[in-house]
């Protein structure tokens, strides 16, 4: 019976929320996790047998096997959502996770780099199909996800804008600025070529590698860790972004427009940049005024 309210609870996810399938992956992991222990540790089989007790002990032993309190308060939110799930559907009439606590945890301010860090960046040698890959990642602080999975039907190079699916299947329209342009329009003369090559069997997708394929997460990934090495610094595509979003509430952007852009569902996310920018006023404040 667990299994099939599992089961039940995974689908209300993707149907209903219209979550991505990493994120229902994640909440399965989690939730399984959970149940496995209550089996192995309380011989539980029967939901309803479930209490706080339970659940409390199972953020302990998380803890004490070394799991992050980040990775602690997202398995709890993975629970309680479930058993939110349940009892609003009178599979459960008392909810045991009601009052679950997760670990506090610091929030910790995003990485970034200077314009000057990424203006060096763009001067190092890119082939052309980085460059524009890099061009727009930072001309519009996509997800990684969006970015591999933009497609050539929703890139409008005579508007300056494209369409991306965000989290959620939540669509937004984002503007990529004169320089991008100009560099997806440089790209795809070769991408042309590329297809021609080697069939157009991924012709939808706008980044293509030499050998036709479309490129993944781990691709984007590894050229940006690489591509940091150039300014000595270990950053990731979200360094990317979080630049993007801080440079732009640097030069007086409105912080409602940064949400839209950044496709973030709460303003509170998007408030985070504003700490970031505050703390980088304050260091060259004081670079300047060194006595």
């Amino acid at each position: 019976m667990i299994v099939s309210l599992i089961s039940d609870y995974l689908n209300y996810l993707e149907v209903e929320r219209a979550l991505s399938i990493n994120t229902i992956e994640a909440y399965r992991r989690d939730i399984f996790a959970f149940f496995e222990y209550a089996l192995k540790t309380y011989n539980i089989e029967n939901i309803e047998d479930i209490r706080r007790t339970h659940l409390s002990a199972y953020n302990r032993f998380l803890a004490q096997n070394g799991i992050s309190p980040s990775s602690i308060v997202r398995k709890t939110a993975s629970i309680k959502g479930f058993f939110r799930y349940l009892c609003l559907n009178d599979e459960l009439k008392k909810n045991p996770a009601l009052a679950l606590c997760a670990p506090k945890i610091a929030k910790k301010l995003p990485k970034v780099i200077s314009v000057k860090e990424i203006e060096k960046l763009l001067a190092t040698h890119l082939n052309i199909m980085q460059k524009a890959l890099f061009e727009l990642f930072y001309a519009t602080g996509l997800r990684v996800s969006e970015l591999v999975n933009l497609e050539i039907k929703n890139t409008n190079l005579k508007s300056g804008m494209i369409k991306t699916l965000g989290k959620g299947s939540k669509e937004r329209i984002v503007p990529i600025g004169t320089k991008a342009k100009a560099a997806l329009k440089n790209y795809f003369k070769e991408r042309e070529i590329i297809l021609l090559k080697n069939g157009r069997e991924n012709e939808k997708y706008v980044f293509l590698k030499p050998d036709g394929t479309k490129i993944s997460r781990q691709y984007v990934y590894k050229f940006i860790h690489t591509l940091g090495k150039k300014i000595e610094k270990d950053i990731s595509p979200h360094t990317i972004r979080h630049s993007f979003a801080t440079h732009l509430l640097e030069r007086g952007a409105d912080l409602r427009v940064v949400q839209e852009l950044l496709g973030h569902s709460s303003i509170v996310t998007t408030q985070l940049y504003t700490h970031i920018s505050k703390n980088r006023l304050r260091e060259v404040y004081f670079s300047i005024n060194k006595t």
